[in-house]
């Protein structure tokens, strides 16, 4: 009897376990939570990887997708996913002047109803959300430079960049969609005032630059490749993003940069149009804004302008001071004409091609 029980018993057994394994078959399989983000790679992915991305994951089991382009390609397949319906991407990572455009609204949702949470938020700029995306960080376009020998004059203007017999080496600027600034670095160069530059006289800024041509060994296009043509000694001084040149710092590697010479730029959290994973980067967002811990780790790293005042208050006094202060926007740093570049866009990116071939 025990016997045949205990056969019973084992029958039984194999018959639920086929059950089981035919109902699992024929449920539906559901793919992870998920949410793509594109972003310009290296260093910068890095310190968004650990300080926003993963303790979002792991608040919400959302897993962080990114996937890393260079500007122009961002703004390109972004057009280009919208205008075909064939949308794999949730959010990119636009600059705050072309978050501004007409283009960028074109490809772009709408925030204004999420920003509505965030409205009585103390702690956050006014401009932390708005309809063209959250803010993300505030930094700066800057001069950079390999540090010599103590004692040795250093580069701290754009006049000095320009000026290759006191400050020999290669130079270095970008080459992508967006050339105002390094049109403006040319025309303050040439003796433009700063509260003068704006519109920039496009035919005086390319004739400065015809004439430090010949030094500039690297046209960078994403800021991983001007952190790796500092690494491996392409060039001497280069206009550069701070968040870059305080990575490398962080790094060991031997770089300073100066306020005297920069431009205030910051980066926006975009929304594409048809989303395939909207709620999810809704949610993304809303982490990044509701968390002064995450934003304060990043700009720690990168020595960013994060939107919260709680989170400037939670960044070492090191990393603080690295940052842009009041008196530097005061005195020296340069706030674009973003309503000027945005229409203007097209044309200097013309000239910009027409020169640089």
């Amino acid at each position: 009897m025990t016997s045949l029980l205990s056969r019973s018993t084992t029958v039984l057994k194999a018959t639920i376990a086929g059950l089981l394994s035919l109902m699992a078959l024929s449920l539906p399989t559901f793919a992870a939570e998920r949410v793509i983000i594109a972003s310009t790679g290296g260093a910068y992915d890095k310190a968004l990887q650990a300080a926003w991305f993963d303790p979002f994951t792991k608040a919400t089991g959302i897993e962080v997708v990114t996937v890393a382009a260079t500007n122009a390609e961002m703004r390109a397949k972004a057009a280009a996913m919208v205008k075909t319906g064939n949308v794999s991407w949730d959010l990119y990572l636009d600059g705050e002047i072309q978050a501004a455009s007409k283009a960028h609204r074109e490809v772009t949702e709408d925030l204004t109803d999420f920003c509505r949470q965030f409205a009585g938020r103390e702690d956050l700029s006014a401009n932390a959300c708005s309809a063209g995306g959250a803010l993300l960080q505030s930094t700066a376009t800057l001069l950079a430079y390999r540090i010599g020998e103590a004692g040795e004059p250093v580069p701290e203007t754009w006049a000095d960049m320009w000026d290759t017999e006191k400050f020999p080496g290669e130079r270095a600027f970008p080459n992508f969609d967006d050339p105002w600034r390094v049109m403006a670095a040319a025309l303050l160069a040439d003796g433009v005032k700063r509260d003068e530059l704006f519109p920039l006289d496009i035919d005086r800024a390319l004739a400065k630059l015809e004439q430090i041509r010949p030094s500039v060994s690297l046209w960078w296009k994403t800021g991983d490749q001007s952190v790796q043509g500092f690494r491996n000694r392409e060039y001497s001084l280069g206009q550069i993003w701070l968040t870059r040149a305080k990575a490398m710092h962080n790094e060991g590697l031997p770089i300073a940069w100066s306020y005297n010479a920069s431009f205030l730029v910051g980066d926006r959290i975009a929304l594409l149009k048809g989303a395939p994973h909207r709620e999810n980067a809704l949610k993304l967002m809303a982490f990044w804004l509701n968390s002064p811990q995450a934003q304060a780790k990043a700009c720690e790293v990168l020595s960013c302008t994060p939107p919260s005042s709680e989170a400037i208050a939670m960044m070492s006094d090191e990393a603080r001071k690295t940052m842009p202060q009041g008196d530097d926007v005061r005195d020296y740093v340069i706030i674009p004409d973003a309503e000027w570049i945005n229409a203007n866009a097209a044309m200097m990116l013309q000239r910009w091609n027409e020169w640089i071939r």
